[in-house]
C-alpha cells in the first residue's frame, strides 16, 4: 500500500524523512544529486547474494519443531493444520515487514536495539530476554531429541535394549554429551564453524523430510509404535493401545490437545532476531528485496514443514507422538541414519544457540566490563545446568514445543514488532488513526490473545491431568 507524504508546511520532521528515505531504498539511490549521498542503513556494505541470504533464513527458520508437526496435524486434522500452518507464515511474512519497515526509519540492524529505540532501556531488556527464553527453549528442545534417540542409536549398535542398560538412560547421556562436547564448543570465544553448522542442519533436515515420505509408502497404516512392515508381516492379534485401526485420516478435529498445535506452529517459524543480521549482510539491501528473502524462506519451509506433517501423521495417524523419530523402529537403518543426522545436527547446534543467550546476559548484566574467561566460561556452564535440569525433569517435547511457543514466539513474531512499528513510525507519516498503524495494533492484540489462550488451555490441561491422553 503506498503512502501519501502528509502535508505539512515547511520540513518534514526527522523520522518523517527517514521513513521516507527507507521506502524509497536502503541504500543510496542511483537518482542522487552528484557529489550528495543519500542516508544509507549503516556504512558496511553486505556481500552476500540472494539466494545465500535466502539459505541462511531458511536455516533461522528450520529447527527441532519439524518434528512435532505431525502431532500437531493428528491433533487438527489435515485441512485445518494445513490452513493454521499457512495463516501462521502469512503472519510471519507481515511481521518481518513491520521489523524491516522500522529499521529502515531508524537505521537500526538489531532486534535488542530496536526494543530500545522504541521502549527505552525497558524495551532492551525486555526483548533480550525474550531472545533467552526462546533459545533456552530452543537449547532444550535439541537436548531432548539427545535424551529421547541417542539411547536408541547406541542400543543399536550394541543390539542392547536401551531400557535395560543404566549407561544408556537419558538423562546421564545429555549429561555427558553437554560436559564432552557442547561445552568445549560453546567455551570458544567466536563461533567460526556456525556456516558449516547451517548446511548441516538443512541437509540433516531434508534428508529427515525425503527418509518420512519413503517410509509412509513402507510402513503398513497397521503397524504400532516402534514396528515397521518389515518386522511384523502380518497384522496384530490384539490392538495396540493408542492405534487408529481405522487407518483414516482426519480432516478436521478439535480435542484438549489442539492448543499444543498452534504453539508448535509458531515455534517453527520464529527467526525474527536473525532477520536484521542477515539483511546487515545482503547484497544491494532494499526493504523489497530482504522482504523477497523473507518471503521465498517462509514459503520453502512451508512447503517442507506441511509435507513432513502430512507424510508423517498419514503414517501414524492418531498414534503420532510429538517427537516423531521416537514412533519409527530401532532396527531400521534407513531410520538409524536419520537418527545419526538429526543427533550431529541439533549437538552442533547448541552451542550456537548459546552464543546469542550470553551475549544478551552479558550486556544487560556487565554491560560496561572489558571481556573476561571466568565470566565467559560461568554463563555457559550456568546455562547448560539449567538446561540439563529443566531437560531431565520435562516429560515430553511437547511440554517445550508447548509453553516457548506459547510465550516467545508470540511475543517475537507478534506482539514486539507491533510495538515497534506503532512506537518508531513518526505519527506525522502514519497517525494512530491510519490504516497500517490499525492492522498493526490489531496484530499485537493477536499476538496477546493467542498467548493467554494457549498458556490458559496449557495450564487448564496439566492441573486436570489431560496432558497425558489423547493420543499419548
Amino acid at each position: 500500500m503506498e503512502l501519501q507524504d502528509p502535508k505539512m508546511n515547511g520540513d518534514l520532521p526527522a523520522g518523517a524523512v527517514g521513513y521516507r528515505q527507507e521506502r524509497e531504498g536502503f541504500l543510496h539511490s542511483h537518482n542522487s544529486a552528484p557529489g550528495r549521498k543519500s542516508a544509507e542503513f549503516m556504512d558496511f556494505e553486505g556481500k552476500t547474494s540472494f539466494g545465500m541470504s535466502v539459505f541462511n533464513l531458511s536455516n533461522a527458520i528450520m529447527g527441532s519443531g519439524i518434528l512435532g508437526l505431525a502431532y500437531a496435524m493428528a491433533h487438527t486434522g489435515v485441512l485445518f493444520f494445513l490452513a493454521l500452518l499457512l495463516c501462521i507464515a502469512l503472519l510471519s511474512s507481515y511481521s518481518i515487514h513491520l521489523l524491516l519497515t522500522c529499521a529502515g526509519v531508524v537505521g537500526i540492524r538489531a532486534y535488542e536495539q530496536l526494543g530500545q529505540r522504541a521502549l527505552g532501556p525497558v524495551g532492551k531488556v525486555v526483548v533480550a530476554m525474550v531472545i533467552c527464553l526462546h533459545n533456552v527453549g530452543a537449547m532444550s528442545s535439541y537436548l531432548f531429541i539427545i535424551k529421547s534417540e541417542l539411547p536408541l542409536v547406541i542400543g543399536t549398535f550394541l543390539e542392547m535394549d536401551p531400557k535395560g542398560s543404566w549407561f544408556l538412560n537419558g538423562n546421564l547421556l545429555i549429561i555427558m554429551v553437554s560436559v564432552l562436547i557442547i561445552l568445549p564448543l560453546a567455551l570458544m570465544r567466536h563461533l567460526g564453524y556456525l556456516g558449516y553448522t547451517s548446511g548441516l542442519s538443512l541437509t540433516c533436515m531434508l534428508f529427515f523430510l525425503i527418509s518420512v515420505i519413503y517410509k509412509k509408502f513402507h510402513i503398513s497404516c497397521d503397524v504400532g509404535h516402534n514396528e515397521t512392515a518389515a518386522e511384523s508381516k502380518s497384522p496384530p492379534v490384539h490392538p495396540i493401545q493408542g492405534l487408529n485401526i481405522s487407518c483414516e485420516a482426519q480432516m478436521f478435529t478439535v480435542d484438549s490437545q489442539m492448543f499444543y498445535t498452534v504453539p508448535i506452529m509458531a515455534f517453527a517459524f520464529v527467526c525474527h532476531p536473525e532477520v536484521l543480521p542477515i539483511y546487515t549482510e545482503l547484497c544491494r539491501p532494499s526493504k523489497r528485496r530482504m522482504q523477497a528473502v523473507a518471503n521465498v524462506s517462509i514459503g520453502a519451509m512451508f512447503c517442507m514443514y506441511a509435507l513432513t506433517a502430512t507424510f508423517g501423521y498419514l503414517t501414524f495417524y492418531s498414534s503420532v507422538e510429538a517427537e516423531m523419530l521416537q514412533m519409527y523402529s530401532q532396527k531400521d537403518l534407513l531410520i538409524l541414519c536419520v537418527r545419526l543426522a538429526v543427533l550431529l545436527a541439533v549437538t552442533l547446534t547448541v552451542p550456537v544457540v548459546l552464543f546469542p543467550i550470553r551475549r544478551a546476559l552479558q550486556q544487560l548484566l556487565f554491560p560496561s566490563k572489558a571481556f573476561s574467561w571466568p565470566r565467559h566460561v560461568a554463563i555457559a556452564v550456568i546455562l547448560l545446568v539449567l538446561v540439563n535440569v529443566l531437560v531431565i525433569y520435562v516429560p515430553t517435547i511437547r511440554d517445550i514445543f508447548g509453553v516457548i511457543g506459547s510465550t516467545s514466539a508470540p511475543s517475537l513474531i507478534f506482539i514486539l514488532p507491533s510495538v515497534f512499528y506503532l512506537r518508531i513510525v513518526p505519527s506525522e507519516v502514519e497517525p494512530l488513526s491510519s490504516w497500517p498503524k490499525i492492522q498493526a495494533l490489531c496484530f499485537g492484540v493477536l499476538g496477546v490473545l493467542f498467548m493467554v489462550i494457549s498458556l490458559g488451555f496449557m495450564f487448564f490441561n496439566w492441573a486436570t491431568g489431560r496432558s497425558h491422553v489423547s493420543g499419548h
